[in-house]
């Protein structure tokens, strides 16, 4: 029960890191999150299984954790306070590390709005730094919000997510994260290197390289609609002009193009003092992460459990 995270080894070596996601379906069918977790075998160091993006019904990220470990890859957890109470919280948390998880993202969630039960009542029970201090509370002292011992308790390498070129960024909100006990950040989708490069200088100020691994996200565009509609719908995502020119006089090959493109990226973050890996985000297309992270340069990953 005491195992490690594989993907917490790795960012302690030193050596950059490199993780992916898989997104459970829509339906009760486990056959889709098995075929995206083998595309990705020997490519990530750890994948994020997601829960229900964008506000939509899929299927639980703990039944996914344990498809995604059975492909042989480390699944990341990831749990948003949107849908669940305390309880729910603590229960997917046990559950989840019983099934291979290792690592945990905390997350807010994404508006219910957005989804496909837009009447739905967020919960909110516990903030994402309630959420964090819950996961660190079982990792450092083996027991629930409620006092209860729970042994063996899991011990999470405990995650977060972080909107850098945001509007009104906030670094202290990072920070104050840590404080409540995340170890590692994994940030917004970046094709704006120098703006990301002059946030890495602002964190770098607080100390906060020093307390957080930061993987910085990136995703190879599919063409310049793919473009536009994260430059206009996702928040934190700068998209400068360049790049939807780019695609735009790439024509039929724009997808060739944004996987360069995103290869470009990777190497420039690689480049920033601090940045201690990618979060390769395939956005439905694994082929295309496998690319990026192939043209890279970043194979073969570090083997063993």
């Amino acid at each position: 029960m005491k195992r490690p995270s594989r993907l917490e080894r790795i960012l302690r070596s030193g050596t950059f890191a490199v993780t992916a996601e898989v997104v459970p379906p829509r339906s009760a069918d486990p056959t889709t999150v098995t075929q995206q977790s083998r595309a990705l075998v020997g490519y990530a160091d750890a994948v994020n299984v997601t829960d229900n993006p964008t506000g939509a019904v899929h299927m639980t990220p703990v039944a996914g954790c344990a498809m995604v470990a059975e492909a042989g890859l480390e699944p990341v957890l990831q749990l948003t306070c949107r849908d669940r109470n305390r309880l729910g919280l603590t229960s997917d948390l046990l559950g989840g590390w019983a099934l291979g998880a290792r690592s945990v993202l905390c997350l807010s969630g994404d508006p219910t709005s957005l989804g496909d039960h837009p009447e739905a009542r967020a919960v909110f029970d516990l903030d994402v730094m309630e959420l964090v201090r819950l996961a660190a509370t079982l990792r450092s002292e083996g027991r629930s919000l409620g006092g209860h011992d729970l042994k063996p308790a899991p011990r999470f390498f405990i995650g977060v997510a972080d909107l850098p070129l945001g509007r009104n960024y906030d670094p202290a909100r990072l920070e104050q994260k840590a404080d409540a006990g995340a170890a590692f950040v994994q940030t917004q989708i970046v094709y704006d290197v120098d703006a990301f490069g002059e946030w890495a200088e602002t964190i770098r100020a607080r100390g906060l390289f020093e307390r957080l691994s930061v993987l910085a996200g990136v995703a190879p565009p599919r063409g310049p609609g793919s473009a536009r509609f994260m430059r206009d719908h996702l928040p934190g995502v700068v998209v400068p002009d360049a790049v939807v020119d780019l695609l735009e006089a790439a024509g039929p090959d724009a997808a060739e193009a944004g996987i360069a493109l995103t290869v470009d990226v990777v190497r420039r973050l690689g480049e920033i003092d601090g940045v201690a890996g990618v979060h390769v985000m395939g956005l439905g297309m694994e082929d295309s992460v496998r690319r990026v992270i192939s043209d890279a340069g970043l194979l073969p990953r570090p083997t063993g459990g």
